[in-house]
């Protein structure tokens, strides 16, 4: 989209075409908000760097309807292979082998390169009427009473202005959005030594192991087969001095650390450096605008937890920023994202720096399955005495058998869910909300659940003017009446 087809009055601006500013775009779509991304860069983000992703994230996308796509395009973790001297030595599970479980779709991680997971979630949001301003960055914005006013430049030098009633910045780790609302990162530098990593086609080396050379002349490096292409991507530490970007510079470091040759390097398709570090923004919102992803928070890569935390903070703020848009919610519902994501993404940031350097078996811990808001401003747990072995209000739903089929396929979509197990449904209505009565259905007991359009438990209750009052919350009270 050229920078004068734009349109100068939006609902939502979001900065950053990567997978946060992505997810949001297509979340925000599909509830019929007029929002659009703009992008610095002439194109998609070229990289495998966020290749991983978990069980979570993996739900997010079955919500999103993509997740036969991303299924497609990826594969299973590969097995560690190391090797000393030109040989191979023993190999290793560093992501832990999965088993099935009960109300988990997707158990384990998924590989696909990030380019590739966001070429998906564009060719989405282009299905649901959205698109990208490619070339166009922001160059200042001012805060109004009523909206915010974004200056944004073309890639020809041209300027635009544009009002949006709410602006995202899902624009990195170097975000221009964090820096113009003058939000400060608190955080530290995981590892000073710098990481090349590029992606790479390379004859004569197999790709059913994840190859490591760990005592490799100048620092560790690897080699992991992307599944769904014909190309690895390499990560190398540089021990001393900094790393080369350029493909000669690429082809000599693999050369020089391990058996392969630089002619067996065919190809290196994308290249670029970092310093793992770990840093979170000290506010997620001020006034109208609002950080997402990298803008929000950095990690290292250890875990594979940064584009998948970036992804639900997306699907964390999308609907609520769709329900005060549409639905005439309070703007306070908006508060409520930061005191959620904002904890989680601390505790990711502990668990990615724990992990970095260590070959820690990866598994539960890094699925982001237990990931909940037990005590965020949003969850009401009602019942006195739940009952053993069941849901409490904050804990993510399962995808438990439902009726013949499955709870997700209730539950996907827009919408919130209201489950009455067990005992009458109370006759209110809301926008965008299912409500079902069932009998038993495991993991709940009896009672009236609100499910949130995340996928969370909001409230557990067997009042029902707990409902009214709870859907009042995130539509308005205008939009709710009752029976």
């Amino acid at each position: 989209m050229e920078l004068n087809n734009v349109k100068s009055d939006l609902d939502v601006l979001v900065v950053g075409a990567g997978g946060t500013g992505l997810m949001l775009a297509c979340d925000l779509a599909r509830r019929g908000v007029r929002a659009l991304v703009v992008e610095q860069q002439e194109t998609l983000f070229p990289g495998s760097r966020g290749k991983g992703l978990q069980p979570r994230t993996q739900e997010v996308f079955d919500d999103l309807g993509v997740i036969d796509a991303v299924r497609a395009a990826g594969g299973r973790y590969p097995r560690m292979l190391s090797w000393r001297n030109g040989t191979p030595q023993e190999e290793w599970d560093l992501i832990k082998s999965a088993t099935e479980r009960p109300g988990v779709p997707y158990p384990a991680a998924w590989m696909v390169p990030q380019w590739r997971t966001q070429e998906i979630l564009f060719a989405r949001l282009r299905e649901l009427g959205g698109t990208v301003a490619f070339g166009t960055a922001l160059h200042a914005l001012t805060q109004r009473p009523d909206a915010v006013e974004a200056v944004l430049t073309g890639a020809d030098g041209g300027t635009r202005t544009v009002r949006a009633r709410y602006l995202v910045g899902a624009d990195g780790g170097r975000s221009a959005v964090r820096r113009a609302i003058g939000v400060a990162m608190t955080g530290e530098t995981v590892d000073p030594r710098p990481v090349l990593v590029a992606d790479v086609r390379i004859d004569g080396l197999d790709r059913d192991n994840w190859h490591v050379w760990p005592e490799a002349p100048g620092g560790m490096l690897l080699l992991c087969p992307l599944a769904g292409t014909d190309e690895f991507q390499l990560s190398a530490r540089f021990d001393e001095g900094e790393p080369d970007l350029s493909p000669d510079a690429v082809r000599a470091v693999i050369a020089e650390r391990t058996q392969l040759t630089a002619e067996a390097v065919r190809e290196v398709r994308w290249s670029s450096d970092f310093r793992p570090r770990a840093a979170l923004a000290d506010r997620y919102r001020v006034g109208r605008v609002l950080l997402a992803g990298d803008a929000a928070h950095v990690h290292s890569p250890a875990g594979g937890q940064g584009l998948n935390t970036g992804v639900q903070d997306a699907y964390n703020l999308g609907w609520k920023l769709g329900r005060v848009l549409r639905h005439g919610a309070p703007d306070t519902l908006l508060d409520s994202y930061e005191a959620e994501r904002r904890p989680v993404a601390a505790a990711v940031l502990g668990l990615s720096t724990a992990l970095y350097g260590m070959a820690t078996q990866r598994g539960d811990q890094t699925s982001q399955l237990g990931i909940g808001y037990p005590t965020g401003p949003l969850t009401v747990e009602d019942r006195a005495e739940p009952p053993a072995d069941t849901l409490r209000a904050g804990d993510r739903v399962p995808d438990l058998p439902y009726r013949g089929g499955r709870l997700f396929d209730l539950l996907r979509g827009p919408h919130a869910t209201l489950l009455a197990i067990d005992c009458p449904a109370p006759a209110v209505e809301a926008p965008e909300l299912v409500v079902r009565e069932t009998a038993g259905l495991a993991g709940f007991g009896p009672g009236l659940f609100l499910i949130r359009p995340d996928g969370y438990l909001g409230l557990a209750t067997r009042n029902p003017a707990r409902v009214a009052a709870y859907l009042g919350q995130l539509s308005g009270a205008s939009a709710l009446t009752t029976g």
